[in-house]
């Protein structure tokens, strides 16, 4: 019988997942590179990305209090076969700035701050006292000064500090997404002689020989090294370059084989390892974090990945939610991105996206404040960036020639293809967007409705229901983008994670179905159907009426008009293409129903259910 996995869900402490042997994938072969690239290091991944258990990784490894463990810890593992000279050399202190809190005035976060570091300190003059003639003193009120006590307790040895601080930003975002005064206590805290900025001069000095030898920092974004350093402190940015691609997450090879030991666990047969990997791929995949023309493998999750398999392994079924409820504060980090000036629009277009993806930017921006992106009122690169680093959107690839339909566009040409990595993150846009589109919209009623839809086909209650709030669409932005509202708004509505696959612009016999709706395979025993809908837009100037003249018609007399009679052909011309690509697919076990949705202008909708399957 297989070994039940031990996964470390939530676990982060290196040492107790080697000990207890938990599933650890190996990355020691990069400790060779990372020192190799520099003693001044930061690396930005997204929240629960593996961040704090790579930190970990690297204090059991130099900390020179357990040379004697270095064996048990990493001899099985590739640095352990060919160790640096440097192994168990230093004298490591760790903080971690997820711990402070962000609340309250400014005086009340630095004392939570200083509280954090002396507490840190505390533990160091401990752990190392063996170590020390030199008594380290602990201020109360200046945390800073105790670090600076901890620096002369070192410079008295023979040995160095390494320094490893773990979401560096976390707490000064916090701070600067908070609905009230937050802005303020933001720049309080970073500028002129803001606390933070005072702690990176402090270890700007001590790495000029006063003890501190090297430092390895994580975070999410640039964000607040950009306002806090003005060039005075200097960390190597190593998150876009190649070789550290998967220094966090898993590659496909990794999760699959964890996969296949899980499902033999389960005793599944090899098809439904391969429906489980597909799940997988759809929902965790896709993330890169290099810039083209170089590549590397899309890299999962870990924090998803642990949570799918630990349930799997535990029932035998997937997850209910695929989406790990650790991982919904990024609902809050998607809330402040679109309050940014274009924020909403990025939004909108990451979804709602055309046959060529429409969020593109001439580069991923390294350094940009707060006040950068609050003055960048037509400038989409500093949301889309900051999209990237929280790890809503991720890399892929170039704009071609040969993707540009007109000449007008060419200077889009050599830009950065920005899309949703999957379908989970996918998830949060939509519920994003229902809150942007649709502010007061009935929860129990549209639930009604989309679940009469997903289970007979039936579009008239939603469309019905979705006419009457059209006049949320009077902005500007919204109704340039014609096609793509209207898709959107019914992908805010329709998404649904715990019956559906949905996807936007899936690829099907070379061209790009709107919207389809496949059922997740363990749900396929319920009365679900699948759907396609492919989605036109008619304007008010094709059809030669207003809005006032158009809600006197009927639904009969305005499929009679030319122009939607045309929009309706087109669509079921592919949808007949889509629906033969999805069925060879997915094997001919779906019951599938194609729509046809004819927006004309922003006052009506037309329907047509072009096949339905029992």
């Amino acid at each position: 019988m297989t070994t039940k996995l031990k996964f470390p869900y939530g676990n982060c402490n290196y040492q107790d997942i080697i000990t207890e042997k938990n599933v650890y994938i190996d990355r020691t072969d990069r400790i060779h590179l990372l020192e190799d690239t520099g003693k001044n290091l930061l690396l930005l991944r997204p929240r629960r990305f593996g961040k704090s258990l790579l930190l970990s990784t690297l204090e059991n490894y130099y900390d020179l209090a357990k040379s004697d463990q270095f064996e048990q810890l990493f001899g099985h593992l590739a640095i352990g076969q060919n160790p640096t000279s440097n192994h168990n050399q230093y004298y490591v202190m760790k903080w971690d700035f997820s711990m402070i809190n962000p609340r309250g005035d400014v005086d009340a976060i630095e004392q939570s701050f200083y509280s954090h570091i002396n507490q840190q300190i505390e533990y160091f003059a401990q752990y190392y006292r063996e170590f020390f003639n030199y008594t380290i003193t602990i201020n109360p009120t200046d945390g800073l000064a105790s670090f600076q006590s901890a620096l002369n307790a070192v410079r008295l040895t023979n040995r160095g500090l390494y320094l490893l601080v773990d979401e560096y930003d976390n707490f000064a975002n916090e701070v600067m997404v908070s609905r009230k005064m937050g802005q303020e206590r933001y720049e309080q805290l970073l500028e002129g002689e803001g606390i933070l900025k005072t702690l990176f001069k402090i270890l700007k000095g001590a790495l000029a020989g006063l003890g501190l030898e090297r430092i390895f920092m994580t975070g999410v974004s640039p964000v607040v090294m950009s306002d806090l350093t003005s060039g005075q402190f200097v960390a190597r940015n190593i998150y876009f370059e190649p070789e550290f691609n998967d220094l966090c997450g898993f590659r496909e090879d990794e999760v699959f084989e964890l996969l296949q030991q899980v499902t033999t666990y389960c005793d599944m047969d090899s098809a439904q390892t391969s429906k489980a990997m597909q799940v997988m791929r759809t929902y965790y995949d896709g993330y890169s974090f290099v810039l083209p023309p170089d590549s590397g493998d899309r890299i999962y999750n870990p924090t998803l990945v642990f949570y799918f398999l630990e349930t799997l392994q535990k029932h035998c079924r997937y997850p209910q939610n695929m989406l790990d409820s650790n991982l919904t504060p990024d609902r809050k980090k998607l809330e402040y991105a679109a309050f940014l000036p274009g924020g909403n629009r990025v939004i909108l277009n990451a979804v709602a996206k055309d046959t060529t993806p429409r969020v593109s930017v001439p580069q991923i921006t390294t350094r940009f404040g707060v006040r950068e992106m609050l003055e960048a009122d037509n400038d989409d690169t500093f949301v889309a960036s900051l999209l990237y680093y929280l790890g809503m959107l991720t890399l892929d690839g170039r704009i071609l020639p040969e993707e540009v339909s007109t000449p007008e566009d060419l200077f889009v040409v050599g830009e950065l293809i920005l899309r949703i990595p999957n379908l989970t993150v996918q998830g949060l846009y939509f519920e994003r967007l229902q809150k942007i589109l649709f502010p007061e919209l009935n929860s129990n009623t549209a639930m009604q409705i989309t679940k009469n839809f997903y289970v007979t086909g039936n579009l008239r209650p939603l469309c019905d229901y979705l006419e009457q709030r059209f006049d949320i669409l009077d902005n500007r932005d919204y109704r340039q983008a014609n096609e793509l509202v209207i898709k959107a708004v019914f992908l805010s509505v329709l998404f649904n994670n715990l019956y559906y696959i949905t996807d936007s612009e899936t690829e099907l016999k070379r061209g790009y179905s709107d919207l389809t709706m496949i059922v997740r395979p363990d749900q396929r025993q319920f009365a679900l159907l699948d759907h396609v809908i492919e989605f036109k837009y008619v304007s008010l100037a094709d059809v030669n009426s207003t809005g006032t003249e158009l809600g006197k018609l009927s639904d009969e007399e305005l499929r009679e008009l030319d122009a939607v009679k045309e929009a309706i052909s087109t669509a079921k011309t592919q949808l007949t293409r889509y629906q033969t690509a999805l069925e060879h697919k997915y094997e001919n076990v779906l019951r599938l129903q194609t729509h046809v949705v004819v927006a004309i202008g922003f006052e009506r909708l037309v329907w047509e259910n072009l096949k339905h399957e029992a």
